[in-house]
């Protein structure tokens, strides 16, 4: 095998007593698109999906090393914006456990938060390579020499000379072209995925994406039509991937952008999914509702084809247009994520570059109700304006929504962000930790705002949630829209507390 592209497992430590049941388990998007651009390309390649299987290290060290391929290469991403940091504690866990068991395995590192800090990443001993940006050439470049003596000419890597103390970064290699991505990124390699009964039965859907009910959790798939994003919100390390430059003051906002997979090329995936039993799909893209010339040709194809997904995709609240919401339903899109982030439109313009316009939230989300869509609105605490009477504006204005749905976060300086160069350049106190990044881990450490310490911020996260799904308007129209035992769920899923070391747990 010339290259096992391996998920690493950081679930425990990251959602705490959520990861057992309510979190979900998603198919490793970029492992399955980096081994499908290899295997076009000639090359024998292998997925091991330690988060699915729920490996631990000694069992996942013996797969690896069963494998025995030339290059193991962690692909340290995930669909969450602070997915690529959090996923580096399971991956430095069993990188370092894999170099003891055997210190001549090759071990390449390559995800969101490598493209963030390379370098960082690069230093730790089990780490010999890192592909910059999305690595779909660097990784093809790499396999076709002899992973030692001609690194320093592969552009796209960073790689330790012989006596493994000097760092260096080689010049980038480019990302994928609008052109080329039918071509270079010709799909996803399915069938290299573990299953127990039926393909993609090891995943299973967000908890309120099959409508509160464990039973229509899985198989779960989730896909890609699109990569980047066109705005640079300041909390944000999305486009981070999209990196050609390796400047130290370079920031997920320099590489802001869209490309996209044809339409036949997406409907070619799905009938993929569909056919292997696939009903709950989640479209990944950080803004599918954004460019009618893409979106509107997948969705009437959907119908067309009659797939009969239960499918969520992602908005901006300022992108939805009444018009179009009718064909989102007609596809099976039953769920819209909206970026709402918080109920004060100063902070909102702030954190947004000032790309958001004056908008009526209440009436958008009413509009995409009044077509039978549900609604995920997403939320964050801590924005660097907040006060506690701002943070109080974004829960009020949670609960006058009273969506179907609701994430709270509080804000992060995810490496890769322009928050995080900002947080470096002015000394603030970061995470000492890859726990402290995830939102939902014991470790959790925000950053304060201006007027509000680290330790008020999360603790006002917490129980702003634990207010929302404890509300009796809430819990009531749950009931009304979904039944009895959907309440129930979620119920249960209220009564696991987490505990926080910052607020002395």
């Amino acid at each position: 095998m010339d290259a096992l592209f391996v998920n690493p497992d950081s679930s425990a430590k990251a959602y705490q007593g959520l990861s057992a049941v309510y979190s979900a388990i998603e198919p490793p998007t970029w492992s399955l698109l980096l081994a499908e651009a290899c295997r076009s390309n000639g090359f024998e390649v292998g997925i091991l999906d330690c988060d699915a299987e729920r490996l631990s290290l000694e069992a996942a060290v013996d797969r690896i090393c069963i494998a025995s391929a030339r290059l193991v290469v962690f692909v340290v991403y995930g669909q969450n914006p602070n997915s690529g940091t959090t996923s580096m504690i399971g991956a430095l866990a069993l990188a370092e456990a894999l170099k003891k068991e055997s210190s001549d395995t090759k071990i390449a590192f390559v995800g969101s938060h490598t493209s963030a800090l390379p370098k960082e990443v690069l230093a730790y001993d089990c780490v010999d390579i890192v592909l910059l940006n999305e690595g779909v050439y660097a990784v093809q470049n790499l396999l076709r020499s002899d992973l030692g003596s001609d690194l320093r000419g592969i552009k796209g890597i960073g790689h330790k000379n012989s006596d493994r103390n000097d760092l260096v970064l080689n010049p980038p290699e480019k990302v994928v072209p609008q052109d080329r991505m039918d071509e270079d990124m010709p799909g996803y390699a399915w069938d290299l995925l573990s299953y127990n009964e039926k393909p993609l039965d090891m995943y299973r859907a967000h908890f309120w994406h099959a409508d509160f009910d464990h039973e229509k959790r899985t198989p779960f798939a989730a896909i890609y039509t699109s990569l980047g994003c066109q705005f640079a919100c300041d909390f944000c390390m999305i486009n981070i991937l999209n990196r050609v430059d390796n400047d130290d003051e370079v920031s997920a906002a320099n590489f802001k952008g869209m490309r996209f997979w044809s339409p036949e090329w997406v409907i070619r995936e799905m009938r993929k999914l569909s056919e292997m039993g696939v009903k709950t799909l989640r479209i990944s893209d950080e803004m599918f509702f954004l460019n009618r010339k893409f979106y509107r040709p997948i969705l009437e194809k959907c119908i067309e084809e009659k797939f009969d997904f239960n499918m969520w995709a992602y908005s901006r609240v300022d992108t939805v247009r009444q018009k179009e919401l009718d064909l989102f339903k007609k596809a099976g899109v039953n769920w819209l994520a909206l970026g709402i982030e918080s109920g004060n439109q100063v902070v909102r313009q702030e954190v947004s570059k000032g790309s958001f316009r004056e908008l009526n939230i209440r009436e958008i989300c009413e509009m995409i109700q009044g077509a039978d869509i549900k609604i995920i609105s997403n939320f964050i605490f801590g924005f660097a304006e907040d006060t506690m009477e701002t943070m109080q504006e974004t829960l009020d204005l949670a609960m006058q929504l009273n969506t179907e749905m609701a994430n709270m976060y509080p804000c992060q300086a995810l490496p890769g962000s322009p928050i995080h160069l900002e947080a470096k350049f002015n000394n603030w106190e970061l995470p000492d930790s890859y726990e402290g990044y995830a939102f939902l881990s014991y470790d959790c450490k925000p950053l304060p705002t201006r007027y509000v310490s680290a330790e008020d911020v999360l603790r006002f996260r917490d129980e702003a949630w634990q207010t929302f799904f404890s509300n009796p308007s809430y819990l009531g129209m749950i009931e009304h829209k979904f039944g009895v035992k959907e309440r129930k769920n979620i119920e249960e899923m209220a009564k696991i507390r987490l505990k926080r070391k910052l607020l002395g747990d």
